[in-house]
């Protein structure tokens, strides 16, 4: 099983700005991908931004101009701007390698005033 570590999650008045971040095991090689989703009650989970072994990226159109994922190694990143409250969500880190995908166990972003 690997364990993908998160942290960055919390409080954040709406036009503010947090920083997700997301380790996988330094031993982990091949990795295809790795991205960010979000999950509010009620809601199916939704890709937000995912940066591929190319150096690609892509971003849900809710949040294009306000997002960017990045990677470094084994850590993936999400840089998070100009927060509405409709970003609000427990945002989950997932990691691609080969045919199996990995989650990481979910933060919680809350924007409000």
């Amino acid at each position: 099983q690997v364990q993908l570590v998160e942290s960055g999650g919390g409080l954040v008045q709406p036009g503010g700005s947090l920083r997700l971040s997301c380790a996988a095991p330094g031993s982990l090689a091949s990795i295809d991908a790795m991205a960010w989703h979000r999950q509010v009650p009620g809601k199916q989970r939704e890709s937000v931004a995912v940066v591929k072994s190319d150096g690609s990226t892509n971003y849900a159109d809710s949040v294009k101009g306000r997002f960017t994922i990045s990677r470094s190694k084994n850590t993936v990143f999400l840089q998070m701007n100009s927060l509405k409250p409709e970003d609000t969500a427990v945002y989950y880190c997932y990691v691609q390698r080969f045919s199996l995908g990995y989650w990481g166990q979910g933060t919680q972003v809350t924007v409000s005033s």
